[in-house]
Parts: structure tokens; sequence; C-alpha cells
């Protein structure tokens, strides 16, 4: 069959899900990743003809992808970083925001001339983990999930980035104390609220994981509460926090952190000019 026809096919039956130069786009990374093909392929050659064994793959993609299922789940993998990520229903898909919010470490980091322990909590794909260890060696990494499924994923992502992670299971509105102080803590927690449901794409909401997205209206910050006060009991001497947060409750998590005695409390908004990030620095008890 010719691909051009093929792409054609794509356009029939997703044009109606989702706009035109996103099914271009989905078309493109399924015929690179499972065929090899670049992107400009058919510029060069229209008339090229693909094999039935070929056809299977995309015509599977597209089986998945007209059931709303996302691009990346369809692949297995996505791109975060310039890295490969290995993704699957148990992790939830990395986001442009999640990469601001380890540049903010990184950048805050870029001349340390010793090893600081950094604990991920809620790693999920170990997104975070990995690529903190990754672009900076004297970080230290541990990744925490309560998925073993979850954990499952991140560990072959550590592997295949050539990076080591120590991944625990553990929940984190379970635990009270960690089993060692850390220099930094780091999380991307669940903070949609249900109310925000109405607002999502059926690719989210019907495919990725809703414990890892999704908090009650009445216990918005419950995840942070947990986190905060686990880190006044487990951060070094000055040790730093930092995590992403719902652009509406930004000033609810810095009140909280507030409450725990953390200071140089910083709200930082991400791409989209939403507020996306908080840090704050832990000086003990006062």
């Amino acid at each position: 069959m010719l691909l051009k026809e093929i792409k054609n096919i794509y356009h029939k039956e997703l044009d109606q899900l989702y706009p035109k130069e996103e099914v271009d786009s989905m078309f493109y990374l399924v015929i690179e990743h499972f065929l090899g093909l670049e992107r400009f392929i058919l510029a060069i050659d229209p008339s090229i003809v693909i094999s039935k064994e070929e056809e299977k793959y995309l015509f599977e993609s597209l089986s998945k992808l007209k059931k709303e299922e996302p691009i990346q789940y369809v692949l297995g993998e996505t791109t975060f970083l310039d890295m490969k990520m290995l993704v699957n229903e148990s992790v939830l898909i990395p986001r442009p925001e999640t990469e601001e919010l380890i540049k903010w470490v990184l950048n805050d980091h870029l001349d340390l001339k010793k090893s600081l322990n950094v604990i991920d909590i809620g790693t999920g794909s170990g997104c975070i983990a990995v690529s903190l260890a990754k672009f900076n060696p004297n970080l230290k990494l541990t990744g925490m999930d309560v998925s073993k499924s979850a954990l499952a994923v991140a560990k072959k992502n550590a592997l295949g980035n050539d990076v080591e992670v120590d991944f625990v299971q553990a929940d984190i509105l379970k635990v009270s104390s960690l089993n060692r102080n850390y220099d930094i803590i780091i999380s991307n927690p669940p903070y949609v609220r249900e109310m925000e449901k109405v607002d999502m794409r059926n690719n989210v909401l019907l495919h990725e994981p809703h414990v890892a997205l999704f908090v009650t209206d009445e216990e918005p910050l419950l995840f942070y509460t947990a986190i905060v006060k686990l880190a006044a009991n487990s951060l070094t001497l000055n040790g730093l926090i930092y995590m992403e947060i719902n652009q509406y409750l930004g000033k609810e998590v810095q009140k909280l952190m507030q409450e725990f005695h953390f200071t140089e409390i910083e709200i930082r908004k991400d791409i989209f000019g939403n507020d996306r990030m908080i840090k704050g620095k832990y000086p003990g008890v006062i």
C-alpha cells in the first residue's frame, strides 16, 4: 500500500478527534518509530510503498489512537530533556512543565563541589530522578513511589539512560519518616482537583493513571501536607524542597510551607505563564 494512502486514512479516522497538525505529527512519529522513516519521506518520495508487515504496525497504532490512547503510550516511549523515557499506562506521561522544575534544580547546583542526597517522591516513570542523576552526577538520587508497576518502568529508564538511582516502594501518605536525611526533596505529586476534570482531554482522562493525577476537591493539598511534613523531619539543615504545584493553589502551598517553618519560599511560573513550581529552604524548627 502507498504510504501516502495510509496517511490519508489516519486523517479520515482521526481528524474529528484531533487537530490536523496533531494527526500529521502522530503519523510521522508512528512511521519513524516502527518503520525508521523520517517525517520528510513523503515529500521526497510520494510513491513509496510499504509491505503488509509494515502496514500492520501502522494500523494497530491507528486503532489505539482512535480510542484516544496517547501517542506516547502507543509508542511505549517519549522524549524528555532529549532523553528517551519508556512509558505505559502505569505512569504519567512526562510534561514540559516538569522539565522546567528539573532545570531549576540543576541551575541551582551548577557549581556543586560535593555530593548531595536527593529524593524524588512520587517518581512515576523516574523522569525527574533519572534526569537529575544524568545531568549532575553529584546528585545522588532516590526515587519513591507507591506503585510497583511504576517503579518497574522507572528502573528501566534509569538503566536505559545509564544512571544509578535507588528506588523504594512506599506510600507517602503512610510514611512518618524517611530512612535517612536528604539535602533536597523534589516532588510532582497528584494535584489536579476533581472539579478540573472538565477541562481535560479524553486521552488523559481515559488512559493516564488517576492515582498519579487527581485529588479530591475537599483535600487538594493532601499530598503536599504529607510531603512538607515529611520534609520538615527529613531535610538536612538548610535543605531544599522543590515541588510542582497546581496553578490555582500556589499561595495555599506557600502558606503550608510557612506553617512548617520553611523560608525563602519562591513560586515560579511555567512556560505558559501559570504558577507551577515552588521552592523553599528548611533552616530547622524556629
